[in-house]
């Protein structure tokens, strides 16, 4: 095979996605009728030690996704939110339910830290994307690479809503995400990704928009 019957080949994998299946589950308690208004919204991701995380870019991604189809709603930067309430929110601190709120009342410099921001519920995401198997091989020599390997990557993530004001759980979202990613190689190794966490960010994200937005 020459190049440039190679190049056609090449530039047609590329440009195609691994197949992703995804599932979305919703349970709310009490929605706003018109939304959020001027408030705001921190989306937080469960960090209970060194050794287990929800990934930052994750949250990052579902914040971004709910701001761009809406403009109208604040979403806190996670990162500016710990900082700024530094160290009330580190792992060991962090409240694990709803009423544990009811203790911040009780130290006034971060109660006046949460109501400049003016915020109406804060959300935590648990979970994580994780490979879950292989197949196949691929062989390398100074000549270039050549077979096809295969692995599938599973997304697993909850969302739980928090109103801020009632210190009360008002709503869950679960995603659920898999897929297959590819990697034939002729020479060069060509990943066909399979956008496992980006499918369960939209789904999440549509989700919470949902709840979040007026317009929805």
């Amino acid at each position: 095979m020459n190049i440039k019957t190679l190049l056609p080949l090449i530039l047609s994998i590329n440009v195609l996605s691994g197949c992703v299946t995804s599932r979305v589950d919703e349970m709310v308690f009490n929605e706003p009728e018109i939304g959020i208004g001027e408030a705001t919204a921190v989306i937080l991701g469960r960090r209970h030690g060194s050794d287990y995380a929800t990934e930052p870019d994750f949250v990052q991604c579902v914040g971004t996704h709910i701001m761009r189809k809406d403009p109208t709603i604040t979403i806190i930067p996670e990162t500016y939110f710990l900082d700024h309430l530094y160290p009330w929110f580190e792992p060991r601190t962090a409240p694990l339910e709803p009423r544990n709120l009811q203790r911040f009342a009780e130290e006034r410099p971060l109660l006046q830290k949460l109501e400049s921001l003016d915020l109406a519920y804060m959300i935590w995401v648990d979970g994580s994307t994780k490979n879950t198997g292989s197949d196949g091989s691929l062989s390398c020599s100074l000549h270039g690479c050549f077979g096809f390997a295969t692995w599938s990557n599973e997304a697993n993530y909850e969302a739980t809503i928090w109103d801020f004001t009632a210190r009360a759980e008002v709503g869950k979202v679960n995603t659920e995400s898999s897929g297959q990613t590819y990697m034939p190689s002729i020479f060069v190794p060509l990943p066909i990704h399979a956008p496992v966490k980006g499918a369960a960010c939209d789904g999440i994200g549509d989700q919470l928009l949902e709840f979040l937005s007026g317009k929805f």
